[in-house]
């Protein structure tokens, strides 16, 4: 029960710290294993709108108000437009793979410079858009509405 402390890496089986290349490569993939079977203990986010559409909005974090808000009044009008809100991004949920393909379209608005877009981009293999703000504040409804409606309108 003693603590230890120290080095790259612990030893597979025993805890001890090991510097040795082989099993720091097979410790590595271990973890990541642990992560992914971690998406099976957990709820999956459900699609907010229709199944599938023009656009689906793919958010996380504090962007959801300013999603949700601007969804709901693009459902008011007949678009037919959906939102998918990340509760977690490792592992990306796994009923996501079968909702990206049935969307035109990808948006993801962000609060940064578009670390998910290029996530979602890398692991679904699709041309997601970024709607990126980096000012410190939520999204503004009226400039997310704006650039949905460019979207859709572009895709006419």
């Amino acid at each position: 029960l003693e603590h230890r402390i120290g080095g790259l890496e612990k030893e597979d089986i025993t805890g001890n710290v090991s510097y040795d290349p082989e099993n720091h490569h097979r410790m590595v993939h271990l973890r990541a294993e642990k992560v992914r079977h971690v998406g099976r203990f957990v709820t999956e986010p459900e699609r907010e709108g229709p199944d599938s559409g023009d656009l689906l909005v793919i958010g996380w974090g504090s962007t959801y108000g300013s999603i949700h808000a601007v969804m709901r009044k693009l459902w008011k009008k007949g678009k037919k437009v959906a939102h998918y809100h990340l509760k977690w991004i490792s592992p990306l949920p796994e009923n996501l793979a079968g909702i990206v393909p049935r969307f035109e379209k990808i948006l993801v608005p962000e609060i940064n410079l578009g670390q998910l877009r290029r996530l979602i981009r890398s692991e679904y293999l699709v041309d997601a858009m970024g709607f990126n703000m980096v000012r410190g504040l939520p999204l503004h409804t009226n400039e997310l509405e704006e650039e949905i409606n460019r979207i859709l309108e572009e895709r006419k």
